[in-house]
């Protein structure tokens, strides 16, 4: 039976210490956050990738604060269960703390998110200190971080050789001695992802990490066969629905063009008494 207690920080911390793995997901509207929160999953993540799934961007870098804060708002409405974390976007926290702590304030208040995230190691450490002393949760991200991919040259693995694979446990360490309750990581090593899990104490969450993190995240529209401009070796599809979506409005457009949509079942009386008068 589905647990219906709200997931909160504190489960994340708890899923850690009985080996219970943590289940995200990303949404971006109501209706799906719905969905997913009916589903059982334990957290959704208000990703910035909405900027490619949703808005057909080539990346993350074009999301706005705005964006954020307005899809946030909407995924809340249809959340009861699942922790909400909201992506920080690119440029929000970047500059100085006192950016980070009020644009990751506008996403608790605005958006009704229950904790946000951004990216970024070592470099990040005082502005993850700032928002956390603001008694704002983070989540951080290392590992391929996507606003920094201009730097990185693409979506590459992260971590491969001896001095980048020491950098990501460092990184990792410096965030959870910073404050964030869990941490991103993405497109890691496994062995390296299972290292740096067995490392800290706060629940790692893998995108293409392996198996031994403490939980798992993907992008829905991913998982659900819904997004097909570019798809990572680490998803798994678990339905076809651009495939069923594409049948399901074919056989509508075809019904209403041949007559058969819509059917008198469809359709709304009028009493023909009116009618007689409009003659």
């Amino acid at each position: 039976m589905m647990n219906k207690d709200k997931f909160t920080t504190q489960s994340f911390f708890d899923a850690k210490q009985t080996g219970k793995k943590i289940t995200m997901l990303t949404a971006y509207d109501y209706s799906m956050a719905q969905i997913v929160d009916d589903s059982g999953i334990d957290s959704i993540l208000v990703g910035d990738s909405l900027g490619m799934v949703m808005q057909g961007n080539k990346s993350t870098l074009k999301v706005t604060m705005e964006d954020m804060v307005y899809h946030s708002r909407c995924v809340s409405r249809g959340v009861h269960r699942a922790l909400i974390v909201a992506d920080l976007p690119f440029l929000s926290y970047q500059v100085n703390s006192e950016d980070a702590i009020r644009n990751a304030g506008r996403l608790i208040q605005e958006g009704s998110a229950d904790a946000v995230k951004l990216e970024g190691g070592q470099r990040m450490v005082q502005i993850v200190q700032a928002v956390v002393n603001a008694q704002i949760p983070v989540m951080g991200h290392i590992g391929l971080t996507p606003q920094s991919i201009n730097i990185m040259g693409g979506f590459k693995v992260q971590g491969k050789e001896t001095a980048a694979a020491q950098k990501l446990i460092d990184d990792a360490m410096a965030l959870e001695q910073a404050g964030v309750f869990s941490i991103v990581l993405e497109a890691v090593p496994e062995k390296l992802a299972q290292i740096i899990t067995e490392r800290v104490k706060v629940p790692t969450i893998g995108i293409g990490a392996g198996r031994y993190c403490d939980g798992q995240i993907l992008v829905v529209n991913d998982v659900l066969g819904m997004y097909s401009d570019f798809t990572p070796k680490f998803v798994k599809k678990y339905a076809d629905l651009k495939t069923s979506i594409t049948k399901a409005l074919n056989n509508y457009a075809a019904e209403v063009q041949n007559g058969q949509f819509p059917e008198k079942k469809h359709t709304f009386k009028i009493d023909e008494t009116v009618l007689e008068k409009l003659y």
